[in-house]
């Protein structure tokens, strides 16, 4: 068993939705009662939908946003025991500079994470400028484009003379210019085509072995989850429905909503089974009146419509209404936890 390098316990994020009087009526829970544990030189996924909370919770890792409550607790590899606290959220400003030291960043979109008015070595050594690394800091950025498969002549270049890989490879160097012990890779393949995909994810594969590098990786694509990730969280309106090692989770998931998403992964199987999703996202706000504050749990007119659209053609489904009952985290199986009844 290695070492947990970060645990996340009992993270909320709510966003209060106001009135045109500025009074809050309602929160948004982005992020509602998350519980982590990172491994050191491992990949954690996290999967979901589009608006499951997946890039809040990566903000509030990086503390850009602020928990409501819960703590993020980093272990000693990383405070090196010369922080007061190891609490993300009781750090000084000091202490906070040097905990962003520890933790890299990969954007979605390449080319919105980078200046397209400065040239490629002042992108890569902005952050040795920023925390006054600046010895031999022309050799260093060499080097950094070498790890991803960039050279010298590449320097003096601007972002818009470079593919979208390439840019991509010029973000994942600038992520490692401080030699980082934690990258969060915020779907890091989804701007880019499919062959030029595989290239990023083998880069980052050979550069988590010369490091020992701990990746976070955030996306909604399962199958570079599979190929990426040791083990995996299922999130779906803020909260976490389903965590295992990879392997156990795509051959025995347990949440009807895990098994869906499973289900619609692209598969040359013809005879796999799909799973529908039926309904509407609900909305992740929660009004504070108590008349209009509960989840709907029964079945919607619009998804009673749905059920009858496609009955008689085997297909089998799940509706959104049945996913909005909260039901505890419990273990399933070794390491394998699920919201199951």
């Amino acid at each position: 068993m290695s070492n947990k390098i970060l645990s996340i316990e009992g993270l909320r994020k709510h966003f209060p939705v106001k009135n045109v009087w500025g009074t809050d009526i309602a929160l948004v829970k982005a992020l509602d009662g998350v519980d982590l544990e990172i491994e050191e030189g491992k990949t954690f996924g996290i999967v979901g939908e589009s608006g499951c909370g997946k890039t809040t919770l990566m903000r509030t890792l990086l503390r850009l946003v602020e928990p409501t409550s819960g703590s993020v607790v980093l272990s000693d590899e990383i405070t090196q025991n010369q922080f007061l606290s190891n609490n993300l959220e009781e750090l000084t400003n000091e202490e906070l500079r040097s905990f962003r030291r520890q933790i890299g960043v990969v954007f979605q979109d390449p080319m919105g994470a980078l200046n397209p008015r400065m040239l490629i070595k002042d992108i890569v050594s902005e952050p040795l400028v920023i925390h006054g690394k600046t010895e031999n800091m022309r050799d260093r950025v060499i080097e950094l484009l070498n790890n991803v498969g960039l050279g010298e002549e590449h320097l003096y270049r601007y972002p818009h003379e470079f593919s979208g890989g390439q840019r991509q490879r010029i973000v994942i160097a600038r992520a490692l210019a401080l030699e980082p012990k934690i990258l969060v890779l915020d779907e890091p393949t989804s701007a880019l085509d499919v062959s030029v995909q595989a290239q990023i994810l083998n880069l980052l594969n050979d550069l988590q072995e010369k490091y020992n590098l701990t990746y976070i990786f955030i996306s909604h694509d399962l199958s570079v989850i599979e190929y990426m990730c040791d083990r995996l969280a299922v999130m779906y309106l803020g909260r976490v429905v389903e965590e295992a090692d990879t392997e156990e989770l795509f051959t025995n998931p347990q949440h009807p909503y895990t098994k869906a998403l499973l289900s619609a992964t692209p598969n040359f199987n013809k005879d796999k089974e799909k799973i529908m999703i039926l309904g509407d996202v609900p909305s992740p706000i929660t009004y504070l009146d108590e008349s209009k504050a509960k989840l709907a749990t029964e079945i919607t007119e619009q998804e009673r419509l749905e059920i009858k659209s496609i009955e008689g053609k085997g297909l089998d489904y799940i509706v959104r209404s049945s996913l909005n009952e909260v039901l505890p985290l419990k273990e399933v199986g070794p390491s394998h936890y699920a919201r199951v009844k």
